[in-house]
Protein backbone atom coordinates (compact mmCIF):
# COMPACT_ATOMS: atom_id res chain seq x y z
CA UNK A 1 0.00 0.00 0.00
CA UNK A 2 1.50 3.05 -1.50
CA UNK A 3 0.33 6.45 0.56
CA UNK A 4 1.10 8.23 -2.87
CA UNK A 5 -1.96 6.49 -4.23
CA UNK A 6 -4.57 8.64 -1.80
CA UNK A 7 -5.61 11.61 -2.31
CA UNK A 8 -5.42 14.58 -0.45
CA UNK A 9 -8.96 16.15 -0.50
CA UNK A 10 -10.61 19.78 0.54
CA UNK A 11 -13.31 19.86 3.02
CA UNK A 12 -15.01 20.80 0.25
CA UNK A 13 -14.82 17.42 -1.60
CA UNK A 14 -15.17 15.48 1.75
CA UNK A 15 -19.00 16.96 1.98
CA UNK A 16 -19.74 16.41 -1.52
CA UNK A 17 -18.51 12.78 -1.29
CA UNK A 18 -20.98 12.62 2.32
CA UNK A 19 -23.78 14.00 0.90
CA UNK A 20 -24.39 11.23 -1.77
CA UNK A 21 -26.86 8.88 0.65
CA UNK A 22 -25.39 5.17 0.63
CA UNK A 23 -25.22 2.46 3.67
CA UNK A 24 -22.27 3.98 5.44
CA UNK A 25 -19.78 1.86 8.30
CA UNK A 26 -18.20 4.39 10.19
CA UNK A 27 -14.63 2.66 11.89
CA UNK A 28 -13.00 4.29 14.14
CA UNK A 29 -9.93 3.56 16.29
CA UNK A 30 -9.04 0.88 18.89
CA UNK A 31 -9.56 1.68 23.01
CA UNK A 32 -12.23 4.12 21.65
CA UNK A 33 -11.86 7.41 23.51
CA UNK A 34 -13.95 10.26 23.62
CA UNK A 35 -12.95 11.32 20.74
CA UNK A 36 -13.13 8.97 18.30
CA UNK A 37 -16.74 7.94 20.30
CA UNK A 38 -18.10 11.26 19.78
CA UNK A 39 -16.71 12.27 15.97
CA UNK A 40 -18.24 8.68 14.76
CA UNK A 41 -21.77 9.03 16.18
CA UNK A 42 -21.73 12.55 15.51
CA UNK A 43 -20.59 11.73 12.19
CA UNK A 44 -23.87 8.71 11.94
CA UNK A 45 -25.97 11.27 12.67
CA UNK A 46 -25.06 13.84 10.23
CA UNK A 47 -25.13 11.51 7.45
CA UNK A 48 -28.12 10.18 8.44
CA UNK A 49 -29.73 13.36 8.53
CA UNK A 50 -28.70 13.47 4.65
CA UNK A 51 -30.30 10.33 3.96
CA UNK A 52 -27.39 7.90 4.59
CA UNK A 53 -28.25 4.32 6.91
CA UNK A 54 -25.32 4.39 9.08
CA UNK A 55 -23.78 1.71 11.37
CA UNK A 56 -20.79 2.61 13.63
CA UNK A 57 -18.08 0.08 13.91
CA UNK A 58 -14.58 -0.83 16.06
CA UNK A 59 -12.39 -3.83 16.82
CA UNK A 60 -13.56 -2.56 20.56
CA UNK A 61 -16.47 -1.88 22.63
CA UNK A 62 -17.26 1.51 23.79
CA UNK A 63 -15.74 1.74 27.14
CA UNK A 64 -18.46 1.70 29.95
CA UNK A 65 -17.46 5.10 31.01
CA UNK A 66 -17.98 6.50 27.49
CA UNK A 67 -21.65 4.51 26.80
CA UNK A 68 -23.67 7.77 27.54
CA UNK A 69 -22.20 9.15 24.17
CA UNK A 70 -23.45 5.99 22.24
CA UNK A 71 -26.74 5.57 24.67
CA UNK A 72 -30.20 4.68 22.58
CA UNK A 73 -28.05 5.31 19.11
CA UNK A 74 -26.41 1.43 18.87
CA UNK A 75 -25.88 -1.30 21.39
CA UNK A 76 -22.36 -2.65 20.03
CA UNK A 77 -19.99 -1.39 18.19
CA UNK A 78 -18.29 -5.20 17.48
CA UNK A 79 -18.02 -5.93 14.69
CA UNK A 80 -20.05 -8.85 14.83
CA UNK A 81 -23.02 -6.33 15.89
CA UNK A 82 -23.06 -5.04 12.10
CA UNK A 83 -26.87 -5.52 10.73
CA UNK A 84 -27.72 -6.72 7.63
CA UNK A 85 -27.54 -4.42 4.68
CA UNK A 86 -24.07 -3.02 5.00
CA UNK A 87 -22.01 -6.02 3.45
CA UNK A 88 -21.33 -3.74 -0.13
CA UNK A 89 -21.30 -0.47 2.54
CA UNK A 90 -18.71 2.72 2.06
CA UNK A 91 -16.55 2.87 4.42
CA UNK A 92 -15.44 6.17 6.45
CA UNK A 93 -13.01 6.03 9.27
CA UNK A 94 -12.44 8.87 11.69
CA UNK A 95 -9.57 9.82 14.42
CA UNK A 96 -7.75 6.41 13.07
CA UNK A 97 -4.32 7.55 12.04
CA UNK A 98 -3.24 4.29 10.56
CA UNK A 99 -4.01 0.93 9.25
CA UNK A 100 -2.60 -0.41 13.10
CA UNK A 101 -5.16 2.01 14.77
CA UNK A 102 -8.06 -0.08 13.15
CA UNK A 103 -6.24 -3.44 14.68
CA UNK A 104 -8.34 -6.18 13.50
CA UNK A 105 -10.85 -4.52 11.64
CA UNK A 106 -8.26 -3.37 8.67
CA UNK A 107 -7.83 -6.92 7.38
CA UNK A 108 -11.57 -6.92 6.94
CA UNK A 109 -12.12 -3.54 5.66
CA UNK A 110 -9.24 -2.46 5.06
CA UNK A 111 -8.92 -2.30 1.06
CA UNK A 112 -12.39 -0.88 0.94
CA UNK A 113 -12.01 2.18 3.02
CA UNK A 114 -12.72 5.18 0.68
CA UNK A 115 -12.40 7.80 3.12
CA UNK A 116 -10.58 8.99 6.25
CA UNK A 117 -11.26 11.57 8.45
CA UNK A 118 -8.21 12.68 11.47
CA UNK A 119 -6.66 15.09 12.88
CA UNK A 120 -3.17 13.85 13.84
CA UNK A 121 -0.21 14.89 12.45
CA UNK A 122 1.62 11.51 12.91
CA UNK A 123 0.32 8.52 10.78
CA UNK A 124 0.12 6.32 7.57
CA UNK A 125 -3.05 7.66 5.24
CA UNK A 126 -4.86 4.38 3.66
CA UNK A 127 -7.47 6.04 2.24
CA UNK A 128 -8.41 9.51 0.38
CA UNK A 129 -8.27 11.87 3.48
CA UNK A 130 -8.65 14.94 5.16
CA UNK A 131 -6.27 15.47 7.94
CA UNK A 132 -6.60 18.63 10.09
CA UNK A 133 -3.19 18.40 12.25
CA UNK A 134 -4.28 21.50 13.97
CA UNK A 135 -7.38 20.54 14.98
CA UNK A 136 -7.49 19.55 18.96
CA UNK A 137 -10.13 16.58 18.26
CA UNK A 138 -11.60 15.24 14.96
CA UNK A 139 -14.79 16.49 16.41
CA UNK A 140 -13.85 19.91 15.54
CA UNK A 141 -13.20 18.31 11.70
CA UNK A 142 -16.22 16.72 12.03
CA UNK A 143 -17.66 20.19 13.64
CA UNK A 144 -16.58 22.18 10.07
CA UNK A 145 -17.49 19.47 7.56
CA UNK A 146 -21.31 20.37 9.23
CA UNK A 147 -21.14 23.66 9.15
CA UNK A 148 -20.24 23.91 5.63
CA UNK A 149 -22.81 21.12 4.81
CA UNK A 150 -25.95 23.85 5.79
CA UNK A 151 -27.33 20.75 6.87
CA UNK A 152 -29.01 20.76 10.37
CA UNK A 153 -28.37 18.03 12.40
CA UNK A 154 -30.04 17.11 16.11
CA UNK A 155 -28.68 18.70 19.44
CA UNK A 156 -27.73 15.53 19.94
CA UNK A 157 -24.60 16.07 17.72
CA UNK A 158 -23.47 19.17 19.97
CA UNK A 159 -23.23 16.98 22.73
CA UNK A 160 -21.30 14.51 20.75
CA UNK A 161 -18.71 17.22 19.35
CA UNK A 162 -18.26 18.63 22.87
CA UNK A 163 -17.35 15.23 24.61
CA UNK A 164 -15.19 14.57 21.51
CA UNK A 165 -13.25 17.74 22.12
CA UNK A 166 -13.13 17.79 25.69
CA UNK A 167 -11.99 14.00 25.95
CA UNK A 168 -9.07 15.27 23.73
CA UNK A 169 -8.28 18.10 25.33
CA UNK A 170 -8.72 17.03 28.83
CA UNK A 171 -11.15 19.29 29.21
CA UNK A 172 -9.18 21.93 27.77
CA UNK A 173 -6.33 21.62 29.69
CA UNK A 174 -3.89 20.19 27.16
CA UNK A 175 -1.23 21.81 24.90
CA UNK A 176 -3.19 21.14 21.66
CA UNK A 177 -5.71 23.71 23.02
CA UNK A 178 -5.56 26.67 20.56
CA UNK A 179 -8.37 29.60 19.80
CA UNK A 180 -10.57 27.70 17.32
CA UNK A 181 -10.57 24.83 20.15
CA UNK A 182 -12.30 27.12 22.11
CA UNK A 183 -14.39 28.77 19.51
CA UNK A 184 -15.89 25.43 18.40
CA UNK A 185 -16.33 24.92 21.85
CA UNK A 186 -18.84 27.86 22.41
CA UNK A 187 -20.43 27.27 19.19
CA UNK A 188 -21.36 24.11 20.91
CA UNK A 189 -22.31 25.43 24.24
CA UNK A 190 -24.42 28.12 22.84
CA UNK A 191 -26.55 25.40 21.82
CA UNK A 192 -27.71 24.41 25.24
CA UNK A 193 -26.22 21.50 26.24
CA UNK A 194 -24.76 20.27 29.67
CA UNK A 195 -20.98 20.68 29.50
CA UNK A 196 -21.03 20.01 33.45
CA UNK A 197 -22.35 16.90 32.75
CA UNK A 198 -20.82 15.79 29.81
CA UNK A 199 -17.24 16.56 31.83
CA UNK A 200 -18.26 15.01 34.98
CA UNK A 201 -19.04 11.83 33.04
CA UNK A 202 -16.17 11.97 31.38
CA UNK A 203 -12.95 13.08 34.34
CA UNK A 204 -14.64 12.48 37.48
CA UNK A 205 -16.37 9.24 36.95
CA UNK A 206 -14.56 6.24 37.94
CA UNK A 207 -15.21 2.82 38.56
CA UNK A 208 -13.63 0.61 40.87
CA UNK A 209 -12.38 -1.40 38.59
CA UNK A 210 -10.16 1.20 37.10
CA UNK A 211 -9.49 2.29 40.70
CA UNK A 212 -8.09 -1.44 41.34
CA UNK A 213 -6.21 -1.05 38.21
CA UNK A 214 -4.93 2.40 39.27
CA UNK A 215 -3.59 1.35 42.56
CA UNK A 216 -1.74 -2.26 40.57
CA UNK A 217 -0.17 0.42 38.32
CA UNK A 218 1.03 2.21 40.58
CA UNK A 219 3.02 -0.32 42.47
CA UNK A 220 4.39 -1.14 38.84
CA UNK A 221 5.52 2.53 38.38
CA UNK A 222 9.37 2.35 37.53
CA UNK A 223 11.24 5.11 36.43
CA UNK A 224 14.30 6.13 33.99
CA UNK A 225 16.96 8.46 32.89
CA UNK A 226 16.93 10.55 36.35
CA UNK A 227 13.07 10.56 36.83
CA UNK A 228 12.69 11.67 33.10
CA UNK A 229 10.74 8.95 31.89
CA UNK A 230 8.47 7.45 33.80
CA UNK A 231 6.69 3.42 32.31
CA UNK A 232 4.16 1.79 33.64
CA UNK A 233 3.92 -2.48 32.61
CA UNK A 234 0.70 -3.90 32.99
CA UNK A 235 0.65 -7.83 31.89
CA UNK A 236 -2.51 -9.47 31.08
CA UNK A 237 -1.98 -12.09 33.45
CA UNK A 238 -2.31 -9.40 35.87
CA UNK A 239 -5.64 -7.78 34.28
CA UNK A 240 -7.41 -11.37 34.91
CA UNK A 241 -6.03 -11.70 38.23
CA UNK A 242 -7.64 -8.29 39.10
CA UNK A 243 -10.63 -9.10 37.01
CA UNK A 244 -10.35 -5.85 34.93
CA UNK A 245 -10.43 -5.56 30.84
CA UNK A 246 -8.65 -3.72 28.55
CA UNK A 247 -11.50 -0.49 28.95
CA UNK A 248 -10.46 0.37 32.83
CA UNK A 249 -7.19 0.67 32.20
CA UNK A 250 -6.87 3.58 30.16
CA UNK A 251 -5.85 5.95 33.33
CA UNK A 252 -2.65 4.03 33.98
CA UNK A 253 -1.05 6.86 31.74
CA UNK A 254 -1.85 9.41 33.93
CA UNK A 255 -0.90 7.87 36.83
CA UNK A 256 2.62 7.48 35.51
CA UNK A 257 2.31 11.38 33.68
CA UNK A 258 1.27 13.62 36.98
CA UNK A 259 4.51 12.18 38.82
CA UNK A 260 6.67 15.65 39.10
CA UNK A 261 9.92 15.40 37.23
CA UNK A 262 8.60 13.30 34.43
CA UNK A 263 8.64 14.06 31.25
CA UNK A 264 7.78 11.37 29.28
CA UNK A 265 5.25 8.77 30.35
CA UNK A 266 4.38 5.25 29.22
CA UNK A 267 1.68 2.68 30.13
CA UNK A 268 2.27 -0.43 28.62
CA UNK A 269 -0.82 -3.19 28.75
CA UNK A 270 -0.67 -7.03 27.80
CA UNK A 271 -3.77 -7.98 25.60
CA UNK A 272 -4.56 -11.84 24.94
CA UNK A 273 -3.45 -12.05 21.74
CA UNK A 274 0.22 -11.65 23.09
CA UNK A 275 0.98 -8.29 21.65
CA UNK A 276 1.19 -4.92 23.98
CA UNK A 277 -0.70 -1.55 23.33
CA UNK A 278 1.68 1.13 24.52
CA UNK A 279 0.57 4.97 25.55
CA UNK A 280 2.58 7.53 25.01
CA UNK A 281 2.35 11.44 27.00
CA UNK A 282 5.15 13.89 27.00
CA UNK A 283 4.82 16.68 29.28
CA UNK A 284 7.06 18.56 27.32
CA UNK A 285 7.62 19.53 23.54
CA UNK A 286 9.29 15.93 23.09
CA UNK A 287 7.81 13.90 20.07
CA UNK A 288 6.20 11.08 21.15
CA UNK A 289 4.64 10.93 18.05
CA UNK A 290 7.63 10.13 15.95
CA UNK A 291 8.73 7.38 18.21
CA UNK A 292 5.35 5.59 17.85
CA UNK A 293 5.55 5.92 14.11
CA UNK A 294 8.66 3.36 14.28
CA UNK A 295 6.44 0.92 15.27
CA UNK A 296 3.82 1.51 13.27
CA UNK A 297 1.55 3.93 15.38
CA UNK A 298 0.73 7.58 15.42
CA UNK A 299 -1.08 9.86 17.23
CA UNK A 300 0.52 13.81 18.49
CA UNK A 301 3.74 15.29 19.69
CA UNK A 302 2.24 15.23 23.35
CA UNK A 303 0.23 12.03 22.28
CA UNK A 304 0.58 8.85 20.75
CA UNK A 305 -0.24 5.20 21.31
CA UNK A 306 1.03 1.98 19.14
CA UNK A 307 0.85 -1.76 19.40
CA UNK A 308 4.60 -3.44 19.62
CA UNK A 309 5.21 -7.43 19.19
CA UNK A 310 7.77 -8.91 21.64
CA UNK A 311 7.83 -11.78 23.94
CA UNK A 312 7.24 -10.61 27.08
CA UNK A 313 6.14 -7.28 28.47
CA UNK A 314 10.26 -6.61 29.35
CA UNK A 315 10.96 -6.95 26.33
CA UNK A 316 8.42 -4.54 24.43
CA UNK A 317 9.48 -1.95 27.87
CA UNK A 318 13.17 -2.57 26.25
CA UNK A 319 12.33 -1.74 22.74
CA UNK A 320 9.97 1.93 23.83
CA UNK A 321 12.95 2.83 26.09
CA UNK A 322 15.63 2.54 23.61
CA UNK A 323 13.36 4.77 21.23
CA UNK A 324 12.69 6.80 23.73
CA UNK A 325 16.36 7.38 24.86
CA UNK A 326 17.98 8.00 21.01
CA UNK A 327 16.05 11.04 20.94
CA UNK A 328 15.62 12.53 24.58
Amino acid sequence: MKTADFRALTPEEVVARLKEPAPTLICFHTRPDGDAVGSAFALSLWLGAMGSSCYCVSADEVPQYLGFLSAGLQESVLPESIPTGFENARIVTVDTASPAQMGSLFERFGERVCLMIDHHGMGTPYADHLIVPQAAACGEVIFDLIAASGVDVPVRVSELLYAAISSDTGCFRYSNVNENTHLHAAALVAQGIDTAEINRRLFETRSYQSLKAEKAGFERLRFFEDGKIAIITFPYALQRELDVREEHLGTLIDVARCVAGVEVAVAIRGTAKGDFRVSLRSNVNFDVAAVAARFGGGGHVRAAGVTVSADSIEQAQDKILAALQEVL
